[in-house]
């Protein structure tokens, strides 16, 4: 739930932003008013934080039928299509509007992740996931979290490496668009 809170300080400093969502979960269950980690995105749309007109969920793999307006591209249109194509979508869809990036680590198989809470089978892979987060290069990112890393549920610290790489992939886009002109 770390992004709710954020998305309201970036929306207040930046006005209503368009998010790009990368997660096996849609974070938009109609659950009421009830704010938790499955309705932060429904509730931040619903406050005019984050406009879903101008926003991308991306690698869902658990079904919601209800979008409330957002663009979903699931893990099946996303692994059957050219990346291009889903960069070329993102790109379209969040124009030049100031953009909130949120990564999920479960939006990565879970046999790149199992440190984290809630793993899911059938995601990419973190090549693929870091050729979609460098097309994003150039655009308005404002803002940006990585969660769901539970380092202690991977031995391995495979998680823990590879959000830290997200997290240094989100750090360099964030920069690049703070870069003068």
């Amino acid at each position: 739930m770390i992004a709710y809170p954020l998305l309201a300080a970036a929306a207040e400093h930046h006005g209503p932003l368009s998010m790009v969502h990368f997660d096996a979960h849609s974070d938009t269950w109609d659950m009421g008013d009830d704010l938790n980690h499955g309705t932060m995105f429904k509730l931040a749309a619903r406050q005019g934080w984050v406009v879903p007109e101008r926003s991308i969920q991306v690698g869902m793999r658990t079904p919601n039928p209800e979008t409330f307006g957002f663009r979903i591209v699931d893990a099946d249109e996303l692994l059957d299509r050219p990346l291009e194509v889903t960069i070329a979508e993102i790109r379209k869809r969040v124009g030049d509007h100031p953009v909130y990036l949120t990564f999920d680590v479960d939006f990565l198989d879970a046999a790149f992740v199992p440190g984290t809470g809630t793993p899911v089978v059938d995601g990419p892979d973190p090549r693929q996931a870091r050729r979609l987060r460098r097309g994003l290069s150039g655009l308005n990112v404002v803002a940006a979290d990585v969660v769901e890393v539970a380092p202690h549920l991977d031995p391995t610290a495979t998680t823990a490496i590879t959000a830290a790489t997200v997290a240094m992939d989100l750090l360099h886009l964030l920069a690049l668009a703070r870069r003068p002109g």
